[in-house]
């Protein structure tokens, strides 16, 4: 799947139909809101909504932004995902330690 990058998105096409996408429009300077995950149906269950989040998580903290998650989508993949929680922030989840 070929994925194309704009200012605010992230998505990819075929014959002129959406397939998949990721918008994060900016709130100022320096953070994005994720707002929209959306995945045809022809292709959930298939791992392209997570594989759009670890997109999005890359070009954002290439170009120094910071993320809050407002799609409830990205909320929970940032939950399940501790390790790309250093540019969120509207969501931690503790690692717990062996103390």
């Amino acid at each position: 799947m070929n994925f194309q990058y704009d200012v605010d998105r992230i998505f990819s096409m075929e014959n002129g139909k959406l397939l998949a996408e990721i918008n994060f429009p900016h709130r100022d300077e320096k953070r994005v809101n994720i707002t929209h995950v959306f995945v045809d149906e022809s292709l959930r269950g298939k791992g392209v909504a997570s594989h759009l989040m670890e997109l999005a998580y890359s070009y954002l903290k290439g170009r120094g932004l910071l993320i809050i998650a407002k799609c409830p989508y990205a909320i929970e993949w940032f939950k399940k995902h501790v390790e790309y929680q250093d540019i969120v922030i509207n969501v931690k989840t503790k690692v717990a330690t062996n103390q």
